[in-house]
């Protein structure tokens, strides 16, 4: 199936969460805010929240330093 990821179509895997799309491209879930349908997503809620086709997630990763 095909969602929009930062303004990108991208092919995700049917029944994937969301927290398993982040897990498939290395990106842990402490380190990024997602954005969901237009709805900042609790944190807690990514490995339950269902991808479906033509969903939309704005991923903002959280940088680390000084």
């Amino acid at each position: 199936m095909k969602i929009i990821v930062n303004g990108d179509e991208r092919a995700c895997d049917e029944g994937a969460t969301i927290g398993s799309f982040l897990e498939g491209r290395n990106l842990p879930s402490k380190m990024v805010v997602v954005e969901y349908n237009g709805e900042i997503l609790r944190r807690e809620l990514y490995g339950e929240t269902s991808l479906s086709e033509g969903d939309v997630l704005e991923i903002v990763q959280m940088m680390a330093g000084g």
